[in-house]
Formats: structure tokens, sequence, C-alpha cells
């Protein structure tokens, strides 16, 4: 594996554990700056969230300028149908989730994801978190989990085995080993996109996409069903008409 893969790896590595220090620094300075200790715990991990995300993604993008300078390859998809693959990556990902969805809960696993939770709590007390979730955190996912430990793995041991084990390498970064079909089912998706049109952009667009969607309906959920039960209560009334 080249040396800047490398030291990306262990700078996303870094990142995930840079929180047991980042988090109480900014806590802190907080204090010392005199700010409200009871919303200080939140807005530390926050702050810290944006900045570690923010930062790691521009490490790793200075870490792959060269390629990023001469990122065609012989075989590469022409850039007409590699946008048609990230528009239908959206579909084929929310599809494979779903099947995914309802394995797991034919085997009685709860639906709700704690990470995405956790997440949605972050946004709804800064909006900005919408940024780490839907932009920042699908590139740099796309960039480890595709482009180096599935990219590295694909020559030795082919699609199956590697998606695979991209996948559980995944799940184990999101600490939710219960939902390994959800992420499975997402990782061999966006594997298949990376491999079909050798663009890395094309499945960082499909995951961009899919996470956008995701926080919409999560942040928006209470005026979705209120929606839905309004569509109800119409359709009951047209329907007592007939």
């Amino acid at each position: 594996m080249k040396k800047e893969y490398w030291i990306i790896v262990i700078s996303y590595i870094a990142m995930q554990l840079s929180t047991l220090i980042g988090v109480p620094i900014v806590m802190f300075i907080g204090k010392l700056l005199g700010y409200d200790t009871v919303n200080l715990g939140m807005a530390s991990v926050v702050i810290w969230l944006i900045f570690s995300f923010v930062v790691t993604l521009l490490v790793i993008l200075i870490l792959l300028r060269h390629e990023m300078k001469n990122p065609i390859r012989h075989n590469a998809s022409s850039i007409p149908a590699s946008i048609g693959w990230a528009v239908a990556g959206v579909f084929l990902s929310l599809i494979a989730q779903s099947i995914a969805g309802s394995i797991e809960m034919a085997l009685g696993i709860e639906q709700e994801s704690e990470n995405t939770q956790q997440l949605m709590g972050f946004v709804e007390y800064s909006p900005l978190v919408i940024l780490v979730i839907a932009v920042a955190g699908p590139i740099l996912e796309e960039i480890i989990f595709r482009k180096i430990i599935f990219g590295v793995l694909y020559n030795r041991l082919g699609f199956f085995l590697s998606a695979l084990i991209s996948s559980l390498v995944f799940a184990a970064a999101h600490m939710e080993f219960v939902h390994i079909l959800l992420y499975a089912s997402m990782g061999f998706t966006f594997a298949f996109l990376y491999v079909r049109t050798k663009r890395i952009w094309v499945p960082i667009t499909a995951h961009v996409a899919m996470n956008s969607l995701v926080v919409f309906i999560q942040y928006n959920l209470d005026a979705i069903e209120e929606w839905q039960r309004n569509m109800e209560n119409i359709s009951q009334f047209i329907g007592g008409f007939l």
C-alpha cells in the first residue's frame, strides 16, 4: 500500500479517537472563556466533530492532490456514463438498504440506529453538523473504505471478499455490528459503483446524496408524518363520497 494511503488511514483512525482528547480541550477553553457549563458539553462535542472532520478531510485531499491531478484511468467510464451510475447508485443503495432492513426486521433487529439518532441530536443542536453527515463524512468514508481498503484488497482477493472485509471494517468504524447487513448492503453497492466506473467520485456522489436524503427525512420527520396523516384523512374523506 502506498505511503500516502497509510498516512490517510492513520489520520482517519486518529480522527475517530480524537474526541477523547479534543472534546475535553474544547470544554476547558469554553470554561476559561466563561461560557455556560450547562450546554458546554454538547457544544464541545459538536465543535470538535465539525473541526476534526473538516481538518482530516483537508489533510487527506492534500495527500491525494497528485492523484486528483491525473484521476483518469484508461479503462474508466466516460463522464456521462459515470454521472448516470452516480444517479443510479442512489436508487441502488436505497433498494439494497430496504432489502437489508427487511431482513433485519424478520430477524427481530431494532431498526433504529443509535449512531443515526445521536448524529441527529447534534444536528438539532447545530445544523452545521449536516455538512459533516452529508458531505465530509461520505467523502472520507469512500476514500478510506472504498478507494484504499477495498481498492487494495480487490487486486488480491477479488470483489466479494474485498467488499465484505471493507464492509465489516465500515460497520466497526460506526460501532454498530448489529446493523452489519445494512452497512454491508451499502458497502457492496458503493464497491460495485467504484469497480464499474473506476472513478471514486461516483460512489462518493451516491453516498452524499443518500446521506443527504436520510438527514432530510430525519430532520423533517414530524412534518412528513403530519403530511401522511393529512393525506390519509383526505383519502378517507374522498372515499366517503365514492
